[in-house]
């Protein structure tokens, strides 16, 4: 007798991967909470990065799919469960159709994320990108890096001190990309 062939993208348990729609930034705790269901298995991949706020520099944490996550389960058996966990919108679906996700996608994003499932973005400064000091007595000063200092981790940028621009050095440790995220 030959097997029944499987649907794309399911395994041999009969679970595929989805995508759910999430509460607004309610990821991590939809995530949590599908979690908690037998036999489902979730990823909710997140970004880290720093801002430049009034308090200073300051470490964002934030969905990579802002109100979505993936969450591996046998559809026909646990979807209600999934669908009523808290966080949870919906499974997201088009008309009666709820699309799986390719097992090798996720698997792609496992990797790129390492073993966290949170990614921390450094911004690559260089020549010509307009940051922002956060810290320091020119904190809330937007400028332009005139060149970058490896050995040192710092940069040089260009400010104006009476009527005429000025190289100064700036720790980078000190800078916001602007218009990073």
């Amino acid at each position: 007798m030959i097997p029944p062939e499987l649907p794309p993208n399911h395994f041999p348990d009969g679970s595929a991967w989805f995508t759910l729609r999430t509460k607004v930034k309610c990821e991590h705790i939809a995530a949590a909470h599908v979690r908690q269901l037998e036999n489902v298995e979730t990823f909710c991949p997140r970004i880290r990065y720093h801002k430049a706020t009034q308090r200073g520099k300051v470490l964002f944490h934030q969905a990579m799919f802002p109100c979505y996550i993936f969450a591996r389960f046998d559809f026909e058996k646990q979807s209600r469960a999934v669908t009523y966990a808290n966080g949870v919108s919906t499974i997201v679906h088009f008309g009666e159709h709820h699309p799986s996700i390719s097992p090798e996608f996720i698997d792609f994003l496992r990797a790129e994320m390492g073993n966290e499932e949170v990614k921390t973005l450094e911004p690559v400064l260089k020549a010509g990108d307009e940051v922002e000091i956060a810290e320091g007595p020119f904190r809330g000063l937007k400028t332009i890096v005139h060149q970058f200092l490896p050995a040192k981790d710092r940069v040089q940028v260009l400010m104006e001190v009476l009527g005429q621009l000025h190289p100064v050095d700036v720790g980078t440790k000190d800078l916001v990309a602007v218009n990073y995220l």
